[in-house]
């Protein structure tokens, strides 16, 4: 893979990774619409050997979460080494984060194994991402109007994330196994339904990211090494991993202090407009 695609993807999964815009539907919609690029210029007379295609590029666009998860380590280094302490001395705190952070995984890590295949084989296409970036988008703008109207401002800070709680967030997890519905998004509604202050419902989806992502990560990795090394190569992979970090650590820093004082809608329609694009050139 050519460094400059390396670097693209690499800024793509950092800023969409931990908004509620969904990485993954971002990716593939960017493979798509550079599909249709080369096809372009080759009717133009035009050639080039870059392409998105391929088990490796595939791979790839799964194996650059890595840079995300170590955005994650480090922006939240103070919290989990106080946490892992607190494991140590029989803390409560600490015992009940990383059970909730347990429980959360474990319904996405059964039904990703259960439904990896189906998934992707009928909605990893442009049609169904942009349907759910449509439909995740108004489910977004019904929740914070809601919220708003009753006057809903929710539990502040991580200690109120119960194990009960994790549980439905988890559920809520399964559902961003959808491309273009994010992983985010998915995580900080089930938060916000549970009574959980948006902040909150997103610090916590973040650090549920660390071990599905991680999973994720480490499966795709070993099953295309080779496909990795001989499409991508390590020089190019190196580089999508620094610059998903990068921009991840700067994503996660400010999507916190945004969510603080505002909410989600923005991204709403922003997932509406882009879905609705994404429509009219693949419908096309």
């Amino acid at each position: 893979m050519h460094p400059a695609l390396a670097v693209l993807l690499g800024v793509i999964e950092g800023l969409t990774e931990y908004l509620p815009v969904s990485s993954t539907g971002h990716l593939i919609l960017t493979s798509r619409l550079f599909d249709l690029l080369v096809e372009y210029l080759a009717t133009r007379g035009v050639t080039t050997t870059m392409t998105l295609k391929g088990e490796g590029p595939d791979a790839f666009d799964i194996v650059i979460q890595l840079g995300a998860i170590l955005a994650v380590l480090v922006h939240f280094r103070s919290l989990l080494a106080k946490r892992v302490a607190g494991l140590v001395s029989r803390d409560p705190l600490a015992i009940r984060l990383f059970s909730s952070i347990a429980v959360a995984f474990v319904p996405t890590a059964i039904s990703g194994l259960l439904l990896r295949k189906i998934i992707k084989h009928y909605l990893f296409a442009p049609i169904p991402i942009a349907v759910a970036l449509i439909a995740g988008g108004v489910i977004m703008i019904v929740t914070e109007r809601l919220r708003k109207r009753r006057g809903e401002v929710g539990l502040v800070g991580l200690e109120h994330v119960t194990p009960k709680r994790a549980l439905y967030i988890g559920l809520g997890q399964c559902v961003s196994m959808w491309p273009g519905s994010s992983r985010s998004m998915c995580t900080i509604l089930a938060g916000q339904m549970t009574g959980l202050s948006t902040a909150t419902a997103a610090e916590f989806s973040f650090l549920l990211g660390l071990p599905t992502l991680g999973a994720a990560t480490l499966y795709e990795a070993m099953k295309s090494r080779h496909a990795l090394m001989t499409q991508i190569g390590g020089p190019s992979i190196l580089v999508g991993l620094v610059v998903s970090f990068l921009v991840a650590w700067a994503v996660v820093a400010l999507f916190i202090r945004y969510l603080q004082q505002r909410g989600l809608e923005p991204f709403a329609y922003y997932r509406i407009v882009a879905g609705a694009l994404m429509l009219l050139v693949f419908l096309r």
